[in-house]
């Protein structure tokens, strides 16, 4: 299975429902809050050119926010990411 990273903050909604999203496919993935975090703020505005959360990687790569990943799940194409191995180096490329 992919290696899935969610950029989150508690009071956000949207964080909730694209965990609950993945929860509910049974994906296992690593949640970085960056509410008290700038440094990781910048360097995900930088990474994606947005500056909202949630952001989801999978295998390093940036999916988007929840409306992205709830958007390739209706299209039948968020299962097929997620299904990909593991990348050896995918979680080096993003900042905790």
């Amino acid at each position: 299975m992919a290696a899935v990273t969610i950029y989150t903050t508690p009071w956000c909604g949207f964080c909730a429902r694209a965990k609950d999203l993945l929860r509910d496919k049974n994906v296992t993935f690593r949640e970085i809050d960056v509410d008290s975090r700038p440094d990781i703020r910048v360097w995900l505005a930088e990474r994606t050119q947005q500056r909202t959360v949630p952001q989801v990687f999978v295998n390093g790569a940036p999916l988007g926010g929840y409306t992205d990943i709830a958007a390739l799940d209706r299209a039948g194409k968020l299962d097929t990411l997620l299904a990909a191995p593991a990348a050896a180096e995918a979680d080096a490329a993003l900042k905790v």
